[in-house]
């Protein structure tokens, strides 16, 4: 595969996101948190308005971490805005208030994995590693036709790197997992096509394949449910104990809500005073 076909299929087929328009690695690794299994036009709207109240480590830091999870409300996963803040306490304390560059330090902050810590790198720091998310990691799959283990795919990824070029490249080939090489992927518009090994015949080998996501269990009913209903509850105001069974949506299951409550405050999401929940 040539790189420079695909990265000038990037420079005029790319999205003008806003991130990609900040080299602040602060900035980057909100909008990597975020956009875990968040849909991208809801990042574009909350992206800026979580930077405008907490614009810098130190400021996340500084502020109880209930302002986090408050202004996470819509954002997926409710526990990576109690890690960004963790994160944010460690960049302020051991690292002088600015995120790390070297991987094993940025790989130390809490909840911050591969994915994240060499994403930081590449888009913020431009440096020519690569990164696996499942857009990139279904495209790799399929360009060597076969499934890839985590390890074998991060080499792959480094291997294709055009020397300092870590931005570009990686911004194209995750563009191209996302807008192209998709689940149903539409192999007639894509520019690297003649360079796939699979080409749409047999069984697609980014199932399974490294870093490609899985389909989850049902939410509909689920813990994570109620989890979710009552940390939105906690962000408007204090829960007592006996409000916790309808807040969380099961009336007549009280033995439930108690112990799925009680997960809240081992994840660090809620805190109990005296017969009161609310956030930390």
């Amino acid at each position: 595969m040539e790189p420079e076909v695909l990265l000038g299929w990037f420079a005029e087929q790319g999205r003008d996101l806003p991130w990609r328009h900040s080299r602040d690695p602060w900035a980057i690794l909100v909008s990597e948190l975020m956009l875990q299994q968040t849909q991208v036009a809801r990042v574009i709207d909350r992206w800026p308005r979580f930077l405008a109240r907490f614009p810098s480590p130190s400021a996340c830091a500084d502020r109880p971490v209930g302002d986090v999870i408050d202004e996470w409300a819509g954002l997926g996963y409710n526990r990576r805005a109690v890690n960004l803040h963790r994160t944010a306490v460690a960049v302020r304390d051991d690292h002088d208030g600015v995120v790390p560059t070297a991987l094993a330090d940025l790989l130390a902050l809490p909840g911050i994995g591969p994915y994240t810590a060499r994403a930081v790198r590449a888009f913020a720091y431009e440096l020519d590693n690569g990164v696996v998310d499942t857009n990139i990691g279904r495209v790799l799959a399929r360009l060597v036709g076969h499934q890839l283990k985590p390890a074998a795919a991060q080499q792959m990824a480094d291997d294709l790197v055009p020397v300092d070029h870590g931005w570009e490249w990686n911004q194209a080939i995750m563009e191209l997992g996302a807008l192209v090489c998709r689940k149903a992927p539409m192999c007639d518009v894509c520019p690297i096509f003649e360079g796939c090994a699979w080409q749409s015949n047999g069984p697609d080998p980014a199932t399974g394949s490294a870093a490609v996501s899985k389909a989850q269990s049902s939410f509909e009913g689920s813990d994570r449910q109620g989890r979710g209903r009552l940390v939105d509850a906690l962000r408007v105001g204090p829960v007592t104990t006996d409000q916790l069974p309808p807040v969380m949506g099961w009336p007549t299951d009280s033995e439930r809500a108690d112990r799925v409550a009680a997960t809240l405050i081992a994840d660090g999401l809620a805190q109990r005073v005296g017969d009161r929940w609310e956030l930390p």
